[in-house]
Formats: C-alpha cells, structure tokens, sequence
C-alpha cells in the first residue's frame, strides 16, 4: 500500500502556462524525492500596459510518502 503527500505550489514564468507547471515541478523536485504526478488548478497572469508580463500555474504536486524504516 502507498501513501502520497498533496502539495499546493504556483510556478511562474515570462514565457507561458507550461513552462510555469514545469518551473513548479522543478523547484520541487530540488527537494522533494518520489514526485509522481501534478494537477493544474488554476492558470493566472500578471498583465502590463495590455500584455502578460508574467504567467502563473496554481499546481498540486503528488509525492509518495516513503517509510524508511522498511
């Protein structure tokens, strides 16, 4: 039987929607082992004088849960 952790983290990126769930799991990935999947939640973005200047992904990063003691 597995165990998994939900985690709630927003990426974000110059260029686009995807690249803002990727820079998310990336991060995470710097610390977090056993990430097996990510939910988009939401998409946002910041805009400047009519243009997105910045795009946003609201993601829910799942990892499992390891138990060392095995």
């Amino acid at each position: 039987m597995s165990t998994y952790k939900i985690l709630d983290l927003v990426g974000s990126s110059k260029n686009s929607w995807q690249e803002a769930v990727e820079e998310a799991v990336a991060e995470a990935s710097k610390t977090i082992d056993n990430i097996v999947g990510v939910e988009v939640i939401n998409n946002t973005a910041n805009v400047k004088d009519g243009k997105i200047v910045e795009y946003k992904a609201n993601v829910h990063v799942a990892f499992e849960v390891v138990d060392e003691k095995r």
